[in-house]
């Protein structure tokens, strides 16, 4: 069983994290849509590089598999860059709580075809960044509210996107994916 992760990571937006080592406030705005392209490949090298059963294989009981970190990182994707289009054709959108624990038991992350996510996961990737490309000017201010009261902005959701994308490959790889690009 998985100890469901209460923390708001709102805090990488203040500050460097200590796991993975990035600091999400010197990342180039406009070179996340490569920085994501990149962590998605790299996501998608992992699952096509091993065999599925070392891929489901959990690290201890109460840590997720590389797929089911893998899966997450799809369906962070797939949300977050729903909630950035959404940031761009709406004003001031209110974002409703995700349960990332419930979403991986009711998807049955650690069941699901690796070469399946990885394609999926490159997809949401793409979507992401083709998102992220048409942003310019003042459209990376737009706002948005979280259901628990975080604020956003398309800039600020972006870099805490990209976080959670390379933490979780640090997670499973250990590699540490510090500022790809810096101001």
């Amino acid at each position: 069983m998985i100890t469901p992760d209460t923390k708001d990571w709102t805090w990488v937006l203040q500050r460097p994290c200590g796991d993975c080592g990035l600091d999400t406030a010197t990342l180039v705005r406009e070179e996340l849509a490569g920085a994501v392209r990149a962590e998605a490949a790299a996501w998608a090298a992992l699952l096509t590089g091993s065999p599925a059963v070392v891929l489901r294989r959990r690290p201890s009981p109460e840590v997720w598999s590389d797929l089911e970190y893998a899966c997450h990182v799809r369906d962070v994707l797939r949300l977050f860059g729903h909630r950035l289009e959404l940031m761009l054709t709406e004003d001031a959108p209110c974002f409703a709580d995700w349960d990332q624990d419930e979403t991986a038991v009711a998807e049955r992350y650690g069941e699901q075809d690796p070469a399946v996510v990885a394609t999926e996961l490159a997809a949401a990737g793409e979507r992401m960044v083709a998102v992220l490309t048409a942003v310019s000017g003042e459209r990376w201010q737009r706002r948005a509210d979280r259901s628990d009261g975080a604020r956003f902005t398309v800039e600020s959701l972006s870099r805490y996107v990209f976080h959670d994308v390379a933490h979780h490959l640090f997670d499973v790889t250990g590699v540490s994916r510090r500022t790809p690009t810096a101001r």
